[in-house]
């Protein structure tokens, strides 16, 4: 009997929650036609991905639901900027490394749809406040020259400042306790102590505003975003837009708790923390899903799940928002999670700094035993998605995560059989996605292991790497675009650091492609690669690289290193590239400056700017040569554009062990990418 009325009460919630949400869309679909044509004739609309032609990325990435097109490639009457590739300045950490400047009234960037549309995703920058906290101001939208509406952009959540572990403030202070490259010293073991300026390493400056375009455009539908007579902002800098065709709100599942029934509240005026965790409760119980109908809902703190499944009507349509807001599994010491799926909701936070005690992320705890998140969007917290070990069995996919102030994702300690795919990932201020074997016990115990990312797209990293395997053993990272690390990273790393388990079995990177992914480092003012390995606490090992592609590498395209410490411990051993292509290095396709080896088959490479390989070993210059050996497997090609003839081995002068170390050689900025 109770089931019963439960159920009739959930059908007339779930009338409700129609009709709600058919208001809600009325505006998107009401088509407006007639509008005027702007008066500035528009360049023809050009979609990328990771700022290049999305042929040269085909079968690799994430498949979204947008498209994205760059401010640079646009109709515009600002400045560009870029392109940059030097840490702390607007371009480097843009898309594709350019994006417009608007620093005037009635300045503009206008796109040309390419697909039909009624939403976009706009990335900027503006100045943060003299005092830090951020500023605000508006831009115009209008469409085929017509204003549509004004949107609200933001700096409260961009702006990091100092060294780790950041700050918003930017009259901090850097760590004086830490080598710093801007005096080449440790401050407080100088006399005198060297005096920094201030705003000392200004990162982190992007954002993303999500802004429904009411009408329903066509392609061939004009976008522009104008600067207001009203904007009090010194600058505006616009970077990329994602158009999408937003679908209409989800309905309730036919059988399903509706969190309405238990005092959410849709307009976000007051908390629905507790509701929800009673709606979450009931479902649990009565092993229904649970779902919340379009809004914005107020929570302060972790959702915890269990058992349950929990549902919103679209990521455009149902929010989760507050200070500290998130979605948590149980964590290992109580006993964990397994059986949750969470779906179809956004996630934003409210995190402006970084502190790394803090469990403000907005996915967190364990979840395993076939637990699945899919089709999130997570934005302003710490973390989007931060899973504590052990466990095994998650599935992440289909999920938007930006604007982070630390990681995209991590897999931390003793995680087995996860599948992250599918993931969108841009704006994260540390790692984009990581396997981090946080060895905390047992190295058996500890190890990440059996765990896939495949087909996701990891753009702007603000530090760190794109993606990043932190020990463990036979992980795989496979059919990836990465691009745009900024500082202390590369695209794709394999690290043993950060107290993590030695790696061991075999680790995989295949078919990835990375793009303008080899930073320079401060630290060591040396460049690193598309793919950087590092023994920095132990041996890297165990590594098979087969069909990545390397684009637009600044620097080198492959950098394997030993720290300088610890040259004469660990190495770097049996690794293997095999089927890679190599389209513009800087300076060299392998930078090797470790004792070890590698084998490389069918290695093609064009547009190198020093040399093919830069063999420093581990400095000790024998007379035998190098104390890192290259094996040569074959099929190692040059083509147009290399010091090499078409067809000859660019491999054979370094095999097996030349020394030809020029610790900081002469660099060729490389063409653009294009088709092999």
């Amino acid at each position: 009997m109770r089931i019963s009325v439960h159920h009739a009460r959930r059908r007339r919630a779930g009338r409700v929650a129609a009709a709600t949400a058919l208001a809600l869309v009325a505006t998107l679909a009401a088509a407006q036609p007639g509008l005027a044509a702007g008066s500035t004739e528009p360049k023809p609309g050009v979609e990328t991905v990771a700022g290049i032609d999305p042929a040269l990325t085909a079968g690799r990435g994430a498949t979204v639901p947008f498209v994205e097109q760059e401010a640079e490639n646009a109709t515009y009457t600002g400045d560009l900027v870029g392109p940059d590739r030097t840490p702390y300045t607007l371009p480097s950490e843009a898309s594709g490394r350019k994006a417009v400047k608007l620093d005037a009234a009635g300045e503009y960037v206008q796109y040309t749809l390419t697909k039909p549309a009624n939403a976009v995703t706009l990335r900027y920058a503006i100045p943060d406040a003299p005092a830090g906290g951020g500023l605000t101001g508006p831009i115009d939208v209008a469409v085929n020259g017509i204003k549509l509406t004004s949107a609200t952009l933001t700096s409260q959540f961009s702006w990091l400042y100092g060294t780790y572990p950041f700050s918003n403030d930017p009259q901090a202070d850097p760590n004086k306790d830490w080598w710093l490259t801007e005096c080449g010293c440790v401050p407080s073991a100088t006399t005198p102590a060297p005096v920094f300026d201030k705003p000392f390493r200004p990162f982190h400056y992007y954002a993303e505003k999500r802004i429904p375009l009411v009408v329903p455009l066509k392609k061939g539908d004009t976008v522009r975003f104008t600067v207001p007579k009203t904007n009090k902002l010194d600058w505006v800098v616009l970077d990329v837009a994602d158009f999408e065709q937003v679908g209409l709100p989800k309905l309730p599942p036919r059988k399903s708790v509706n969190a309405w029934l238990y005092g959410a509240d849709p307009t976000g005026r007051k908390s629905s923390a507790d509701a929800l965790d009673k709606a979450i409760a009931a479902g649990k119980k009565l092993q229904v899903p649970v779902y919340i109908p379009p809004g914005t809902y107020k929570v302060d703190r972790h959702l915890v799940v269990d058992k349950v499944t929990v549902v919103g009507a679209g990521n455009w349509w149902t929010t989760l928002t507050g200070d500290g807001v998130g979605v948590y599994g149980k964590y290992v010491e109580d006993g964990g999670s397994t059986d949750v799926h969470l779906a179809d909701f956004s996630i934003i936070g409210n995190t402006r700094d970084r502190v790394d005690d803090d469990q403000v992320n907005g996915v967190g705890g364990a979840l395993g035993g076939g637990s699945t998140v899919e089709r999130l969007f997570i934005q302003h917290t710490k973390v989007g998605m931060w899973f504590d070990g052990p466990f095994s069995g998650l599935t992440v996919k289909d999920n938007i995560i930006v604007d982070q102030i630390a990681d995209g994702l991590n897999l931390r300690r003793g995680i087995s059989n996860a599948t992250v795919t599918n993931n969108f990932i841009r704006g994260t201020g540390d790692d984009g996605l990581a396997m981090w074997s946080h060895g905390v016990s047992t190295p058996a115990q500890d190890a990440d292991h059996d765990n896939v990312f495949s087909h996701n797209t990891v753009l702007n990293p603000a530090l760190a790497n794109n993606i990043a395997i932190y020990g463990g053993h036979d992980n795989e990272v496979a059919n990836n675009v990465v691009a745009d690390p900024v500082r202390e990273g590369s695209g794709l790393h394999a690290g043993a650091r950060f107290s993590a388990v030695p790696f061991s079995g075999r680790t995989t990177f295949a078919d990835n492609t990375t793009v303008r992914a080899s930073t320079f480092d401060l630290n060591w003012k040396i460049g690193l690669g598309a793919i950087w390995l590092y023994a920095l606490e132990g041996p890297v090992k165990g590594v098979d690289v087969t069909g990545d592609h390397y684009l637009d590498n600044g620097y080198n395209a492959i950098m394997m290193v030993s720290e300088w410490g610890v040259k004469d411990l660990y190495g770097i051993d049996d690794v293997h590239f095999s089927d890679v292509q190599v389209d513009g290095a800087g300076t060299s396709v392998v930078s090797a400056r470790a004792f070890g080896s590698a084998s490389f088959t069918n290695v093609d490479v064009r547009n190198v700017g020093w040399a093919g390989v830069n063999n420093c070993g581990a400095f000790g210059f024998p007379a035998t040569g190098s104390e890192f050996s290259l094996v040569d497997g074959g099929g190692n090609d040059g083509t147009d554009g290399n010091p090499w003839e078409v067809g000859r081995n660019w491999f054979t002068p370094f095999v097996p062990n030349a020394i030809t170390c020029n610790d900081r050689p002469p660099v060729v900025t490389p063409p653009a990418p294009s088709t092999w």
